[in-house]
């Protein structure tokens, strides 16, 4: 989700400096020597080298956790090493969860949370999901969401998610960027910064578990993540392209990653289209407005300089361009939506409690600061936060808010993956209007057709009823589709269960709507 804390950011912000929030040069992943696993301690230290040229699988003991666990390293990913542990939560019977960390150098350490599909199929096709903020933890769309247990309102146990998105699929919950959930390291603040280390760790778990990279890749994201799921694929792409040419002259380890499609819910992407509908979503949506009329102008008013701003920032793409329109859209178009109490992530409530409106959210935080859960998901930090503050502020004033990321998606679209944005019709703060307005405008070979496309009618099935129900409207022309989601807010797994549900397996199997 994306945080409402704007008018916190105050100008003194602005002195942190340029070294703090930009990102480190990224290694390459062809290098040429692998970490040796077998010498290395319990309290590893990954800037150790080995001049052996292999594969690598072991199990190392580690003392933080007393259980073992396993770890995977390979030639071409000299500074990448994973770490797995079997995690005694969330599921019951037969089915398989792992967690643990992506370690690049000695310095950055990425947690993940997977679990295998129910359904047990063999060609399970594997999703990455990520949340947004940014800085907001990846496990607020396991426990919130989608995945297969949710928090108590105690914030002391779980229960079963019947609605789990891995019925049919395998799912990784993925923390990023830096220093968001139980991922830590030094701060690299922009959404292109883990596109590379997310391939090296997709690489690196498909190693250590095949049986999970025999399906079709999926990477999905919710809010911010409309920034991080283009970066993904991106770093997908042109890595995949990168092993296609390496391996016309010599032999790789790394193999292309099956990248089918990328799916992204109620997000900021294209923010030129998207703060249009500000107004109209408080005053002029199919729910009854939540701000008056003259509230909503007010709101409108401010747009022209904003789209000035931001016209700006997507010409020269740089810190200098970028952070003005985050400050001056942020404050003047956002603020008197926050004012009133209003959560932005659904019209039709109140904000309850904190920044984040929803008190399920502490008590998921409760859960995941206990010393029993930290210590069987393996954590190497024992604090859990649902979202940081500094990673937010860091993004903000690195420019990374209205940079353009849908110009990567064309490319996507063009090279025959799939793309979904789906949005519940109840958020405000990245609505549908928003949504399904950048969809239309986004110049490929398929934008006259898609703009011509009828909207059709979406049923799902609603077990309290026995039968289908209308759960939305979709346009669809070849590879994209935008989905209206109707009586969803900002997290339509959270509202919709049940529809979500029905939405992915659908899209998992290339299915219509």
């Amino acid at each position: 989700m994306l945080w409402k804390s704007f008018s916190s950011i105050i100008l003194s912000s602005l002195l942190v400096s340029s070294t703090s929030v930009g990102s480190s040069r990224q290694k390459s992943f062809f290098g040429s020597s692998p970490f040796d696993l077998s010498s290395l301690p319990p309290n590893f230290n990954f800037g150790q080298k080995s001049p052996l040229f292999q594969q690598q699988v072991s199990k190392k003991y580690d003392n933080h956790t007393g259980t073992w666990l396993k770890t995977a390293s390979m030639p071409e990913l000299e500074n990448y090493q994973l770490r797995v542990k079997e995690p005694k939560l969330c599921v019951s019977n037969d089915d398989k969860t792992y967690s643990g960390y992506l370690d690049v150098d000695d310095d950055k350490h990425f947690f993940f949370w997977f679990f295998e599909a129910k359904s047990k199929r063999k060609d399970a096709p594997l999703l990455l999901w990520v949340n947004g903020g940014p800085g907001c933890s990846s496990l607020l769309g396991l426990l919130m969401e989608l995945g297969p247990c949710r928090v108590n309102e105690h914030g002391n146990d779980t229960f079963p998610n019947d609605y789990s998105w891995n019925d049919d699929a395998h799912v990784i919950f993925l923390d990023q960027p830096l220093n968001v959930g139980f991922s830590y390291g030094s701060d690299r603040f922009g959404s292109f910064a883990a596109g590379e280390d997310v391939f090296a760790f997709l690489q690196l778990f498909t190693h250590l578990f095949p049986e999970y990279g025999t399906g079709k890749l999926h990477v999905f994201g919710e809010s911010y993540g409309g920034h991080y799921v283009p970066a993904i694929a991106k770093a997908i792409v042109d890595n995949n392209e990168k092993i296609v040419n390496k391996n016309r002259y010599e032999s790789s380890m790394l193999k292309q990653l099956p990248l089918e499609s990328i799916g992204i819910g109620n997000g900021m992407v294209d923010v030129l289209e998207q703060y249009k509908y500000y107004g109209k979503m408080a005053c002029n949506s199919s729910y009854p407005p939540v701000l008056s009329q003259e509230e909503c102008d007010k709101i409108d008013s401010y747009y022209p300089s904003c789209s000035t701003l931001i016209n700006a920032c997507y010409k020269y793409n740089n810190v200098l361009a970028c952070v003005p329109p985050s400050l001056y859209c942020n404050n003047n178009m956002m603020t008197p939506y926050y004012n009133a109490g209003l959560n932005p992530y659904d019209v039709r409530v109140k904000c309850e409690g904190n920044d984040l409106c929803y008190p399920i959210i502490g008590s998921l935080t409760t859960y995941l600061n206990r010393p029993e859960v930290i210590k069987e998901l393996g954590s190497d930090i024992n604090t859990y936060e649902s979202c940081s503050q500094k990673v937010y502020q860091g993004f903000l004033l690195n420019g990374d808010w209205m940079k353009p990321y849908m110009r990567e998606i064309p490319r996507l679209l063009e090279s025959g993956i799939r793309v979904l944005v789906y949005a519940g019709d109840a958020d405000w703060i990245c609505n549908w209007y928003g949504n399904k307005a950048w969809v239309l405008d986004l110049p490929w070979s398929g934008k006259d057709q898609i703009n011509e496309a009828p909207d059709l009618t979406w049923e799902s099935y609603n077990a309290a009823s026995s039968k289908n129900v209308s759960s939305g409207e979709h346009r669809t022309f070849g590879p994209f589709t935008f989905l209206r989601v109707f009586e969803a807010g900002h997290m339509v797994p959270y509202d919709q269960p049940e529809a979500s549900l029905d939405m992915i397996n659908r899209w998992l199997n290339n299915k219509s709507f």
